[in-house]
This record gives structure tokens, sequence and C-alpha cells, in this order.
């Protein structure tokens, strides 16, 4: 078993709350008002976790004035916010678990892909906006996933070392992005199977039935290790 984490990284659309199917929706509305094809699994498994900065020109395959790329941005997260105002809940286990950290006195952050207006929206639906406070957008850092750069910056504002952080992740780029910076990182299964996500260990929530599978909680000294 892997030393105890100090720190938890957590992803946010699709780990703490099972919300990607409604960014999916919003994107198939998005595509289809601009002619642009529908998106498949394997597009989703490239660009989910990526910026909006980095996803938007690949989906009209070409460099994007930042005025059209903004106005884009926009219509598409508009359009998630609405899709989903009323039906986000946190995933099964998740308040459980802050209470773990909380009690350990194990600082948490969150390091999103998400533009700010998601991340106010999302938090605040799931009754997470006065709980979890320590954030890291990727359209604040050089750049995005999978680069290391959110995740690092995430563990620097909390105080604790990356390779003593565990993250929890959903996206490919998110995973990529998180071991990169020299974290171990759990697979949240809301959107791909463990055999599409390279990590230490695969939830499809944070209710498992025995967290000593996965993660040590409460024992000793109330830390979090993950097992390799």
């Amino acid at each position: 078993m892997a030393q105890p984490a100090r720190g938890v990284i957590f992803d946010l659309d699709g780990t703490l709350v099972d919300n990607m199917e409604l960014h999916a929706e919003a994107f198939a509305i998005f595509v289809g008002r601009h002619g642009l094809p529908p998106l498949t699994l394997a597009d989703r498994a490239r660009l989910d976790g990526k910026r909006n900065r980095d996803i938007f020109p690949d989906l009209f395959g070409r460099p994007l004035a930042e005025d059209f790329l903004q106005a884009c941005i926009h219509e598409k997260e508009s359009l998630y916010r609405e899709l989903s105002h009323g039906r986000l809940r946190p995933l099964p286990g998740l308040l459980h678990l802050l209470d773990a950290l909380d009690a350990a006195g194990v600082p948490a952050a969150i390091a999103t892909s998400a533009p700010a207006e998601n991340v106010a929206h999302t938090l605040r639906e799931l009754h997470l906006d006065d709980r979890l406070t320590e954030v890291v957008r990727s359209d604040r850092v050089a750049r995005g996933k999978p680069h290391p750069d959110v995740f690092l910056a995430a563990a620097e504002l909390i105080g604790v070392p990356p390779p003593d952080c565990l993250a929890f992740e959903d996206a490919p780029a998110g995973i990529l992005a998180a071991r990169a910076a020299g974290m171990r990182c759990v697979a949240v299964t809301t959107s791909f199977t463990p055999d599409d996500l390279s990590a230490v260990g695969a939830v499809p929530d944070f209710a498992v039935r025995d967290y000593d599978e996965f993660l040590a909680l409460g024992r000793a000294n109330g830390l979090l290790a993950a097992v390799r």
C-alpha cells in the first residue's frame, strides 16, 4: 500500500457529479446548430477534460478568432447551465468522503477545466460552494489538461507536494495530467470504463463498499492511501 496522502485534488465535472451526459447533450445541440458532425465516443475520449480553448478549434478543425471562440464557449456553456439547472447531485459517497477528509485534517482542492461560470453554477447546484472553496481553473494556468499545470497549481494552493496528493479524475486527459504532476490518481468511471483509464484504482462513485480496496479511510491517523 502506498504512503497516506496528505492532500486530495478533485476534478469537477464527471468526478464530483455525474454530469458529462448533460455536457454531451449541450455539445450535441451546439454542433447541430453549427453544421458540425455529431461527437462520437472517440471524440469524447479525446476532448473530455480539456479546456474549451483547446476543444473548439478541434471541433471546427481550424484556429478560431478570439471573438468567435468566446461566442462558442458562451453558447455551449449557457446550454449546459440551462440543461443542468436543478438536475445535479453529488456523486454517491462524496459527502461522506469530504467529512472524512475534514475529520482527518486533509486539505482538498478542485482542479478543473470548467470556466468560472460553470464552476460557480455546478458547486452551487451541489450545495458545495461554501465547502469546496479552493479551486484552480485551467484557464488560469499556462496549459490545460493533459498537461500537469492545473494539478501542480492546486497542490501549491493547499500547500501539499504533488507526490503527497491523491487525485480523482474521470477523463483520460485529466488522468494524464494528474500523473504528469506526479500524483497518484483514482479513476471515477462515470463516463469511461476502467480499461479506458490508466490509474491506480477505479471506482464508480465514492460509495464503495470496502474503502480499503482503494483507500484507507479513518484508520490510524485518518489519512488516505491509494492501493497501487
